[in-house]
């Protein structure tokens, strides 16, 4: 579970779509078109695509291969369910069992989560998340339906969560929150399938790559009205639960997942009366932060203006990222038997943002009881600042900046000897937010994962570039564009030597 410290860009260009779109000075962005909106320019668009079909999304991603020589796949359908009036109602539930492949006591190589739905009719994207005994597996935002139908997939590799997926009877959940009225009226389909492979006898891996043996989960439990997501409501609001640490763990990572949403969607493009435009997610231990999130302006399916996300979607948006925080220096602390405190809060947080975590926990392979003792640690407060140049409290420009050191060392004793782990993070912010013509153009330069540039009108345009190697040997690059919904190229290349040539 590797964490990456290298510098990131990210930049977005946003001009209104439409001649009518307007703006408030209270929030200079209007960043969600209306139902009448997206169908004036639909019907402005080619004949070609007025068709009745449904339509294909996606989202660049790197394909997922089992490695060579595993068997499989073992495939399980979950799922199958429609997603209607549902908003603010209990999730969908199931009783979960482990497969009857995972009996046969072989190691699985790669696991599948597949999440297939499509809709027909209006409706609005919205967030979805998968639960299995508390621990989330998935989040992602639904397409946004056209008149004649959409279709999306999602496969994610859930290989780390191999302990949970064979720990017995446990309770799927899956929350869509959708609402149906006279306007909106799309409803979700969705099946969830399980797709698992195993690897022979002979193929071998190292304590160090292999899957937690535990995994805790630190979310809210069922019943619930809601996913079972944390709900930060603001920039002074704390959300924990309480979690105890087997005596035999020698590491402990704890996964993030977190998504933004209502008044703080769009948050990378705040200007200071709405707390600016700098987040994170802070995780505390016991009242004390041991590392923070810097999250990826995820952009879903419906954001800032939904035709350019179709058909390919913006990243992140139908599998949203995760994020590791390094836990096993403070194991000495964890290791009494006792139960702790797990908490998470958001910088300068609007309503609203969805957090909640996965302890991933690897066990002493004898049993035997683990100790350790924390050697340092240093976690400075957030410096950062906030600039405005505006005459008339809209236009203008605006910049932000930050930087965060968050360090921990500590020791573990086990049967695998005794091991010093140091986790650091070194995290440095700075955005720029020009904002022009009353509010109808905002131009944000920030630094995070990626780079997009986006332009509005009847006709649109994506390009994307994805590349992926991989110190195991596996590459992967995809190079895709589309004008409108037409996708006019589309090359893929599996070899290293492929990627490494262009």
């Amino acid at each position: 579970m590797p964490t990456s410290s290298a510098p990131r860009l990210f930049l977005l260009c946003f001009f209104a779509l439409l001649s009518h779109s307007h703006f408030s000075a209270a929030r200079p962005h209007h960043l969600r078109l209306s139902a009448e909106d997206v169908a004036t320019v639909e019907a402005a668009l080619p004949a070609r695509h007025l068709a009745k079909a449904k339509t294909t999304f996606f989202e660049v991603n790197r394909p997922l291969h089992p490695p060579r020589g595993s068997s499989g796949p073992c495939s399980t359908l979950l799922l199958s369910q429609s997603f209607a009036l549902t908003l603010n109602k209990p999730p969908v539930t199931t009783a979960y069992s482990p497969p009857s492949c995972l009996s046969g006591g072989g190691d699985v190589s790669l696991a599948v989560l597949e999440w297939r739905a499509d809709c027909h009719g209006v409706q609005y994207d919205r967030i979805f998340g998968v639960w299995l005994g508390g621990a989330e597996l998935l989040r992602g935002s639904t397409a946004e339906p056209r008149p004649g139908g959409v279709t999306w997939s999602v496969h994610k590799d859930v290989t780390k969560y191999a302990s949970l997926l064979a720990a017995g009877n446990s309770t799927l959940a899956v929350y869509l929150g959708n609402l149906i009225d006279d306007t909106y009226n799309g409803v979700y389909y969705a099946n969830l399938t399980l797709h698992l492979y195993f690897r022979r006898k002979a193929q071998l891996t190292s304590a160090d790559s292999s899957p937690a043996d535990l995994i805790v989960p630190v979310s809210r439990s069922l019943p619930l009205d809601d996913g079972l997501w944390f709900v930060v409501q603001n920039k002074t609001d704390v959300e924990s639960t309480r979690v105890a640490v087997p005596a035999n763990a020698y590491r402990a990572v704890l996964e993030v997942y977190v998504s933004s949403h209502y008044s703080d969607e769009f948050w990378y493009m705040n200007t200071p009366d709405q707390n600016g435009p700098f987040r994170e997610v802070t995780v505390l231990l016991d009242g004390d932060v041991v590392g923070a999130v810097w999250p990826f302006p995820v952009i879903y399916a419906g954001g800032i203006n939904p035709l350019i996300w179709r058909p390919i979607t913006s990243i992140g948006s139908f599998n949203l990222p995760t994020y590791d925080i390094e836990l096993t220096p403070f194991l000495g602390k964890l290791l009494d038997s006792k139960e702790h405190e797990v908490g998470f809060a958001v910088t300068n947080a609007q309503n609203s943002w969805y957090v909640n975590g996965n302890l991933h926990l690897w066990l002493d392979p004898k049993g035997s009881p683990t100790t350790g003792g924390l050697i340092s640690y240093d976690a400075p407060k957030l410096s950062g600042s906030i600039t405005a140049h505006s005459v008339d409290g809209i236009d203008g420009e605006y910049q932000a900046t930050a930087s965060r050191n968050i360090s921990a060392t500590g020791w573990v004793s086990s049967s695998r000897g005794n091991i010093t782990t140091t986790f650091a993070q070194r995290l440095s912010f700075a955005n720029s937010n020009v904002v022009s013509n009353k509010g109808s153009s905002q131009v944000i330069n920030q630094t995070t994962d990626a780079h997009a540039d986006v332009g509005g009108g009847a006709s649109w345009r994506m390009h994307q570039v994805y590349n992926y190697g991989a110190s195991n040997g596996g590459c992967y690059l995809r190079n895709v564009t589309s004008v409108g919904y037409d996708v006019l190229f589309d090359h893929n290349v599996a070899s290293c030597t492929g990627t490494r040539r262009r």
